[in-house]
């Protein structure tokens, strides 16, 4: 796990010391490799090189950034890990027997295969979590390139006569060149969904690299401003049409075992390390299962790491603790005090470096926090929701469409005007009346607001339109924001999933197309390399997505629960009475901080003369939701979130 950046500037470096720029550039994301650092420059060409190291594979300087294939041809850049690196190395000394190898890095693993087998045949066959720079010296070629599922970012764009590219925003600031310019459309995003879904970015001119893509550039025949598409190596359309052309035709029992199989392995590869490795618990059923069967694979206790919260409704300990003891891991658990979790809020322009509004952002910082002061990885378990149907929206759209499809259009209506005629206020205490008598799957907080939402997209025409109503915190953000277009997204674009046949599987491909990557692994990926941690998730290996996507809806979801298959896996280590209870979710109660400890911070961010005086949002809709939330009358935790998470964060840019 490192960082990387880099620029090429077409006309020369302009009487900058190269060196210096790309050092500097370095430095900015310096907690992503405390390590070790290296730059390279080509002056003839103009292309500059620098990374920071966070050792992982090969602690010694064998394993040292930028790094020159043995021939000379090829220099890479390099964040990230190649789980199945030593059998890519047993095939090359097969294939070749003049191989001389320096250390035993992964990098120097795909640097050699790229020079012998190529990049989109390397590509294909690197089981990994990665971004990389790569130039060929010899063709003058500049790639770029990013792992399937997107764990690793990459950032790239013309800014000025330089092409820059970087892991995250702040290096490519460090150059020259880095004009820092709003994209106001992108700002509608953030306010849609919390994050800034790829290819889009904060900054004009600046895009993320789409996952499973390689952009290639002649260094020798580019134009300043011009940019060639990425083309794909790795499709999830293209997964997804292979599963159902190929569906698994095996038992529910052959299911499980082939599920548990390919986690082992995955699970088993990932475990590679020569620092001290452990694991995040939060005692749900994804991490369970990762702890489980890392567990099933060591000769000592696994160390596994959670935090909790005096609030017992967003408190996940109790149930980490139990599963670490069942298991028995070497379990370390801390209650976080609010405290804490504030202290961490200044934090965040910093640490996520592009506005950046999931909540769940402060306790993942913090749980990574604790984690390193053990080890240097830890594995995850995210990525379970959206390859097995377990998050409760699936379930609550899928309800709803088949129940609205029943009821003629005027009943609708006059239904959603009935559900938001009382606040979420008086619906929780309803709620709170009658809990006892409710469904277990009803066990959940905020109930009177999840009302609400079903009230505001009754009026959407369509199963599309209606998840996206429900997964859209701002429902109109051009409306909030100053002269803006929308842009497309994947929720958007009907070309991207129109041949996903049924509901459940299309909001399943949309998450992992979209959320997945631009919410919950950018939501890791920072909280971790901000602490110097690097996570590996095992559940994204792209042969588990694989296998997911050739298995039926039945395997996945039955009745009212979700992740029926990985449930299943996880009962063969740990008993069901330890994991059977609603999904929680990784929260804070924002809610209440808003109104409380840390509402004269809002109140300063939200100041109307300062919003008119930035000129990026019109107040009067904030404000009245401010209002609003402040009174009890909605809980608008999450609108007002997105926007101080931009305040926030202009103000400390």
């Amino acid at each position: 796990m490192c960082g990387l950046t880099g620029f090429f500037e077409p006309s020369g470096f302009a009487g900058n010391d190269a060196k210096i720029v790309a050092s500097s550039m370095a430095d900015r994301i310096r907690h992503r490799g405390p390590d070790d650092g290296g730059v390279w420059v080509d002056e003839t060409i103009g292309l500059a090189f620098a990374h920071r190291r966070l050792a992982i594979l090969d602690l010694s300087v064998a394993g040292h950034q930028p790094m020159v294939s043995a021939s000379g041809h090829f220099v890479i850049i390099f964040n990230g890990e190649i789980y199945n690196h030593l059998s890519l190395r047993k095939d090359l000394e097969r294939a070749f027997s003049d191989l001389n190898w320096v250390g035993h890095s992964d990098t120097e693993t795909i640097l050699m295969c790229f020079e012998r087998r190529g990049i989109l045949d390397t590509l294909k066959k690197c089981v990994g979590m990665f971004a990389f720079a790569l130039f060929d010296r010899s063709q003058r070629v500049l790639t770029l390139a990013r792992d399937r599922i997107g764990e690793k970012p990459l950032y790239y764009g013309w800014q000025g006569r330089a092409f820059l590219f970087g892991s995250e925003l702040k290096a490519l600031r460090g150059h020259p060149e880095f004009r820092g310019n709003v994209d106001r459309n992108s700002l509608t995003l953030l306010l849609r969904h919390n994050y800034i879904p790829a290819p889009y970015s904060i900054f004009e001119g600046i895009k993320k690299l789409l996952p499973g893509t390689i952009l290639q550039m002649s260094l020798a025949h580019s134009n300043p401003g011009v940019l060639e598409e990425p083309v794909p190596y790795w499709s999830l359309a293209q997964t997804a049409e292979e599963g159902r052309n190929n569906p698994f035709t095996g038992t529910p029992e052959d299911a499980v075992q082939t599920l548990d199989e390919l986690l082992r392995k995955a699970v088993g590869l990932q475990m590679l390390s020569d620092v001290p490795l452990g694991a995040f618990l939060s005692g749900g059923l994804d991490s369970s299962t990762i702890v489980a069967l890392m567990q099933a694979q060591s000769g000592r206790p696994v160390k596994t790491f959670s935090i909790g919260f005096d609030e017992e409704a967003y408190n996940e300990a109790p149930y980490a603790r139990a599963i670490a003891r069942h298991l028995g891991t070497y379990h370390t658990e801390h209650i976080l005090t609010p405290a804490e979790s504030l202290d961490v809020i200044p934090r965040l322009p910093q640490i996520y470096d592009e506005p950046f509004s999931d909540s769940s952002q402060i306790p993942t910082f913090l749980v990574a926090q604790l984690a390193r002061k053990q080890v240097t990885v830890a594995l995850s378990g995210d990525g379970g929701d959206e390859l097995f149907g377990g998050y409760p929206r699936y379930f609550l759209a899928r309800n709803f469409v088949q129940t609205r499809n029943r009821v003629p259009r005027a009943l609708q209506l006059l239904g959603a005007r009935l559900l938001s005629a009382f606040s979420t206020k008086t619906w929780n205490c309803l709620f709170g009346l009658i809990k006892h008598s409710l469904p277990h799957s009803w066990a959940t907080i905020n109930l009177g607001d999840k009302v609400h939402k079903v009230a505001e997209i009754l009026a959407n025409p369509s199963q599309a339109e209606t998840y996206r109503g429900m997964v859209s915190h701002w429902r109109n953000p051009d409306a909030i924001i100053i002269d803006v277009h929308e842009p497309a997204t994947v929720l958007n674009t009907p070309a991207k999933w129109e041949t996903i046949a049924d509901f459940e599987h299309f909001m399943m491909f949309v998450d992992t197309l979209s959320y997945l990557p631009d919410d919950i692994l950018v939501k890791v990926d920072r909280a971790a390399m901000g602490v110097s941690l690097e996570t590996r998730i095992p559940l994204l290996d792209h042969r588990v997505v694989e296998f997911a996507w050739r298995l039926p809806l039945s395997m996945k979801m039955r009745g009212q629960q979700g992740k029926w298959l990985l449930r299943q896996v996880l009962q063969k280590y740990v008993p069901l009475r330890l994991i059977d209870r609603p999904k929680m979710g990784f929260g804070v109660p924002i809610e209440e901080w808003l109104r409380g400890p840390l509402r004269d911070w809002a109140e300063a961010l939200l100041e109307e003369s300062k919003i008119k005086r930035e000129g990026y949002f019109r107040p009067e809709p904030i404000l009245t939701k401010w209002r609003e939330h402040l009174n009890g009358e909605r809980n608008w935790q999450g609108q007002i979130w997105n926007i101080l998470m931009f305040q926030a964060w202009i103000e400390s840019w």
